[in-house]
Order: C-alpha cells, then structure tokens, then sequence
C-alpha cells in the first residue's frame, strides 16, 4: 500500500490545472446547465411573458430585450448597474466607431475596450465574492438548523425511535422533533408549504413554540395542535400553512394517541396479525382554517401499541420522489417495506427505507426535503 505525500508541493501550472477543473463531470455540466437555463427561463417568463398576457398581445422584439436587460441589471445594486452600463457603452462605442472607421479620431477610443473589460471583469469578481460570502451564511444557516434537529435515535426500555432528514435544499422546511417528558414521548412531524430558506426559518420559529408549549403544559396532541393554529392564523399577512402529525406515547401504556393535520398518513405494522394499516384520521392542515373550526373537524385517534409493533411517519418528500424516468417512489413502496421489515428495529426499518430509496432514484436529486422517523416498540 502506498503512502500519500501530505507535504505541501510546489505550486505550478499542473497544481492550478487540477484546482480549476476540481468538480468537473458531464453530469454535474447537465445538472447545472439545467438549472441555469431555468432560471432564465423564469426570468423571461416574469419580465416578457406575464406582461404580454396581460396585455393580450406580443411585445415588439427590441421592447422583449429591454425589459429582459432592464430586469436582470435591477437585481444589481446601483453602483453596481452604473459600472455594468458603462461597460456595456464602451463595448458598444468602441465596437461602433471601429466599424464606422473614426475610432482614432476620439481621444479616449482606444481605452474604450480595455475599461470596457476591465469593468465586466471586476463586476464579475465582486459577485462572485459576494455570492460565495452568501453561500457561506447559508452553510452556517444549515449547520444551525441541522444542529436543532433531534438525534437520529432514541432508545427507551419499551421505546425505539430512529430518523431521516435530507433537504433538497441547502436548508429545509421539514419539521421532525422527538420530545421526551415524565408522562411519555411526544414524536412530531410536520411539513412547512414553501421550500428554501423562508421555510426553513418558519420551521425554526415552530419547533421553538412546540417545545415551549410542550414543556409548559404537555398537552394533548391535539391541544398542541390548535395552539399552533393560533399562532399561525394570528398573522393575517402570512400565508402559510402547515401539514403534520403528533403521537404521544405515554410511559408504560400499551397504546399511544394521534392526531393528523392534512399530513401524510402513517403507515402501522402490527405484529400480531403481521400486517399494516394505514392511520387515517381528519383534519385540516394548521394555518388553513379558523382555530374553532379546526376544533370541531380535528379527529383524535389512539391505537394499541404492543410489543413488535412498528409506525413510520413521513412527509411527503419520500412518496413522491421521482427516479430519472419521472416514476414516482409511491406510497405502496413504503407500504410493502413496512409489511417485510415492520416487525424489525427502528434503525433497521429506517436503514430499508433509505436504502430503497436511493437505489430507486438513482444520481437525481430529490426536488423536496425528505423526513421520514419510525417508533418501534421493542419484543421483551
């Protein structure tokens, strides 16, 4: 076996070659080329397109490249669009007046494309820093956020709880908490509407009040619930809403108490007739209707919960995940695993599942963040 050199080597042509290529495949030049293009496409769509179905008529093609010029140098700061429009004049002069022949007749004419460039070219590292400085604070957004999440497992006598979190984006608005109290364990799950970083810091704000509400009162699921109602409907302006689930388990107790708000449904294992149910209960999704009227609808369930049995709640994330031929993951997937591995450990349920689906998915990324938390109640 060969032992790597870690001391620093001189710094050449080969060593600056290998740096600026670092992270160069055919696949991420598709992935990113898409990406890009989408991004353009959405800019088209919202300076040219929207106007003219408004208007009811196509844009003249020089008015279609100045509202798309005019859109995409709004988004610079104004010193920045100043030194971007002088750029762009000179360019244009020096290119102009070469070709008209009287470029040497103007003093200035020859340094007409040398600033031209050199204005493109400093603008060009200035966003590239600021983006990387953006980056940066989006990393320690996520390490934050990431750091509030509740461990991947917990192992009680009569308990077992075991998780996974993936974000599609750098940070996400999937909500997964696993609080523990003297009267038993409260496991929630929630999916925030939206996706990125507004999500995400809604998200942040829900998981501080539960645990405050949790710890000062430890209510029912669904007293929880309709106070989270509250606090999302006290905002008129905000129009989000959320889909979750609560189950409380209370210390030993062979059932536990659920409760479901437009969520996805979880999947039950019962070992004693080694099959799966699906816990179906009503309720509206937080924020989309009135408290009292929530109240009314809200369905609360509870289930025995014996030893070997299992129940995985998930967002929704997991069921649709779509492989490289658009093929969605589906829910009878889920359900099948539960049926083969249900009786199994939390951590081993949770290891099928993940497996399954990376295999089915292949190289594409998930377009949304994925959750998904089993509780399983170990055999004596």
């Amino acid at each position: 076996m060969g032992l790597k050199n870690e001391a620093q080597s001189g710094y050449g042509t080969k060593k600056f070659y290998q740096e600026y290529v670092s992270g160069m495949s055919r696949e991420r030049f598709s992935k990113e080329l898409s990406a890009d293009t989408e991004r353009l496409k959405l800019v088209y769509k919202e300076a040219v397109e929207d106007i003219e179905r408004q208007q009811g008529q196509q844009l003249p093609g020089h008015v279609k490249f100045l509202r798309l010029f005019s859109d995409l140098t709004q988004r610079l700061n104004p010193t920045r669009r100043l030194i971007f429009g002088l750029g762009s004049v000179s360019f244009v002069a020096y290119y102009l007046l070469n070709f008209f022949g009287i470029l040497e007749f103007f003093l200035i004419g020859d340094l007409l494309l040398p600033f031209g460039f050199l204005s493109m070219f400093m603008l060009l590292l200035i966003e590239l820093l600021e983006k990387s400085d953006v980056q940066k604070e989006i990393d320690l957004a996520r390490d934050i956020q990431l750091s509030l999440l509740p461990g991947t497992s917990l192992n009680k006598e009569n308990l077992e709880v075991y998780s996974f979190a993936h974000t599609a984006k750098e940070v996400g608005g999937d909500y997964l908490d696993v609080i523990e109290t003297e009267r038993g364990t409260y496991v929630i799950i929630a999916d925030v509407s939206g996706k990125g970083l507004s999500a995400a810091l809604y998200m942040v704000r829900l998981q501080a009040l539960v645990s405050m509400i949790i710890e000062k009162e430890q209510p029912t699921p669904k007293e929880l619930f309709l106070q989270l109602n509250n606090y999302i409907k006290s905002n008129s302006r905000d129009k989000t809403f959320v889909t979750g689930c609560v189950a409380f388990f209370p210390n030993d107790e062979d059932h536990f108490e659920y409760i479901r708000a437009g969520h996805n449904i979880p999947i039950y294992y019962n070992k004693e007739r080694d099959t799966t149910f699906k816990l179906k209960s009503n309720g509206f999704a937080l924020g989309m209707t009135s408290t009292k009227l929530l109240d009314k609808n809200m369905e609360v369930k509870k289930f025995h919960f014996k030893p070997g049995d299992s129940v995985l709640f998930y967002t929704d994330g997991l069921n649709e995940a779509r492989n490289e031929h658009n093929e969605e993951y589906g829910e009878e997937r889920i359900e099948s695993l539960m049926e083969i591995y249900g009786s199994l450990h939390a951590k081993t349920i949770i290891g099928k599942v993940q497996s399954s689906l990376e295999t089915f998915i292949g190289s594409v990324d998930p377009l949304d963040d994925v959750t998904f938390t089993c509780i399983h109640r170990p055999s004596k």
